[in-house]
């Protein structure tokens, strides 16, 4: 039995990459809403991907690009 936890979220979309203050990487969702990714994972710039993971409450970080969302899993599609 595997357990899912209340404050995960699962979203599927693209990945890019963004050079603003030195560079990170952002989710383009299916439904349009942009993430700011945050964690430790592997995945190119224009992946289609499946993000497992935990958005962060408290807004926008300092990139300005959308809500963060903490990387627990990804999985390229």
């Amino acid at each position: 039995m595997q357990y899912t936890y209340p404050d995960m979220a699962k979203f599927t979309g693209t990945v890019r990459f963004t050079e603003l203050e030195g560079g990170f990487f952002e989710l383009q969702s299916d439904e349009g809403t942009v993430y700011r990714l945050s964690g430790t994972f592997s995945v190119d710039a224009g992946a289609r991907v499946r993000v497992h993971g935990k958005l962060e409450s408290g807004g926008f970080g300092i990139h300005m690009s959308g809500p963060s969302l903490e990387v627990e899993r990804i999985e390229t599609l």
